[in-house]
């Protein structure tokens, strides 16, 4: 249903990726349309959307979509509108989730500042696991309270879209009803007599 008629070189979808042919914009209205025609209640597809947004707040690459799945259905949440959410993570808005995310999480944890300057050599080295720990506990710790204000905030932008969405569905369906309805009532002409 998705796929292209002609496949796309793996630079070009490389660039896809990163700088989307058709803009930004674009990308980002054909997901918001995805999310509310997800059938449910305006409820669980915002449940889900935010448990998406929240798991996409968490330094563990890779595993977003099965965190955001796992929060959802605990919220009992839409699992679809979860995968969608993890989108908000993406390569342009890591850097500055995770610096918010790891300025809290240091924060909270109480770790000195700054890191080491020579990390690609750090981390070719022995004392690679004595580096990444120190980050990835405020990144972890960081990620709760960041993940929990933005995933409220898309909750509330979320449901407030849907809501909208499918009363206005609703009204256009009720509307068509009324236009049909001459067409499929079997009541036979004024005149006529069935036998």
């Amino acid at each position: 249903m998705f796929r292209r008629r002609v496949e796309l070189h793996p630079l070009r979808k490389l660039r896809e990726t990163f700088w989307p042919s058709a803009g930004w914009k674009r990308a980002i209205q054909y997901g918001w349309r995805r999310v509310w025609r997800l059938s449910g209640t305006p409820h669980a597809i915002a449940m889900g959307f935010s448990a998406g947004v929240f798991a996409s707040c968490t330094p563990f690459l890779g595993f977003h979509i099965l965190i955001a799945m796992m929060v959802a259905w605990i919220l009992r949440g839409n699992l679809i509108a979860s995968a969608i959410g993890t989108f908000v993570g993406n390569p342009l808005t890591f850097p500055a989730i995770w610096f918010v995310v790891y300025e809290v999480g240091r924060y909270m944890v109480g770790a000195p500042a700054g890191v080491d300057p020579d990390i690609a050599e750090t981390l070719q080295s022995d004392r690679a696991f004595d580096m990444i720990l120190p980050l990835l506990v405020p990144l972890t710790v960081g990620a709760i309270p960041v993940g929990i204000v933005m995933g409220s905030i898309s909750y509330v932008v979320t449901r407030s879209g849907v809501e909208a969405y499918q009363l206005r569905r609703r009204r256009r369906l009720a509307e068509r009803a009324l236009t049909l309805r001459p067409f499929l009532d079997p009541q036979p002409p004024t005149g006529e007599t069935r036998e």
